[in-house]
């Protein structure tokens, strides 16, 4: 008995070790996201299934309601990694020497110009009638690539409207108080107008011939000085997309909960357009469109018309050359790993 007592002992005495070992070699990284957004799923699937750990991190998150707030907090070191849209991306890296390590995701038709219900018949009719309106939009950012991309198409410039800044939630409550008639919004704010206030798309980032990708980024210190730690980042990262559409019913419930938490409540079928509309990408496709062998990659060509409209806008002064920023190094570093590799690529 006292034997089999002392076995017990040392057995839970030598998990406990194990486990303690463990929680000491688990290296922290800060990664920085705008919450309820499909392109963040990612980070709340992995927290869900413990898979930090499994390559050795310690997640600590922090959350941004746009993504210029976001690139700003990184001149105080608050954030390493993380996911931000195009634009911020490319300020991040004029201002703060931001690297984009990846894309998040495809959101083309995740930016889009949406009319209150009353008008949106007759804007969608003739859209040269939106000359002289006011758009409410979130200035710099992906809403507002895609808004100009799309009065371009239609023969506008910007000085043919009215440009009113606004948060994502301003616009939201302006556009269902009949405050205002044309908004800039990016999903799944897009659906709450439609479900909630019954506006209708007029134009997506898409429709307008814009290109829109989601930026996975790094801070430049934190990257030079932490490489492996930033492929194992987008180990994480990868995994996630690679799981949620091999089990698409489980990511929906997931995509759900994680909405809610972030005050985001639409419909399944909403939830299912996302995945539908907004195509995400492997390590593969990743390394694919990264590709500069025979030149110019896909993904500079994509930042490229970014950073021309950002210098339109005033944002930047001039189109910074993609290959300062845009490195696809810890991708690479993600593939030759076999482990890495491996997990990167698991479905289940």
């Amino acid at each position: 008995m006292k034997n089999c007592l002392r076995a017990s002992v040392l057995a839970a005495m030598t998990i406990c070790g194990a486990l303690a070992a463990q929680a000491q070699t688990l290296a922290e990284i800060k990664v920085s996201y705008q919450p309820a957004l499909y392109w963040a799923l990612p980070f709340h699937i992995a927290t869900e299934k413990g898979w930090w750990a499994e390559v050795g991190l310690k997640p600590v998150f922090s959350t941004f309601p746009a993504g210029v707030p976001q690139i700003a907090a990184s001149a105080s070191k608050s954030w390493d990694v993380g996911g931000t849209g195009s634009v911020p991306a490319v300020l991040g890296h004029v201002r703060f020497g931001i690297k984009t390590i990846g894309v998040t995701n495809d959101e083309s038709q995740g930016n889009a110009l949406l009319a209150r219900k009353e008008v949106a018949d007759r804007f969608a009719a003739s859209p040269q009638s939106i000359k002289g309106q006011t758009i409410v939009l979130t200035a710099n950012s992906t809403g507002d690539y895609a808004v100009q991309s799309c009065l371009k198409k239609w023969g506008l410039a910007k000085s043919d409207v009215t440009i009113k800044n606004m948060g994502q939630a301003e616009i939201i409550s302006a556009v269902s108080s009949n405050n205002a008639d044309l908004a800039g919004v990016w999903a799944p704010n897009i659906y709450t107008l439609e479900e909630k206030a019954g506006a209708k798309v007029i134009c997506t980032g898409r429709d307008g011939g814009a290109v829109v990708p989601g930026a996975l980024i790094a801070r430049g210190e934190y990257a030079e000085q932490n490489p492996e730690n930033v492929a194992k980042f987008l180990a994480v990262y990868l995994r996630g997309w690679k799981w949620a559409n091999a089990n698409r019913a489980e990511a929906v419930a997931m995509m759900r909960k994680f909405y809610e938490q972030g005050g985001v409540n639409v419909s399944d079928a909403s939830l299912r357009k996302e995945f539908d509309t907004r195509p995400t990408f492997d390590l593969a496709s990743q390394l694919a469109r990264m590709d500069r062998s025979k030149g110019p990659s896909e993904v500079d060509g994509w930042f490229g018309s970014i950073a021309e409209f950002m210098r339109g806008t005033g944002a930047v002064q001039s189109v910074p050359a993609s290959g300062d920023y845009i490195t696809d190094a810890f991708m690479k570093r993600v593939m030759a790993d076999p482990k890495l590799r491996e997990f990167a690529n698991r479905t289940n």
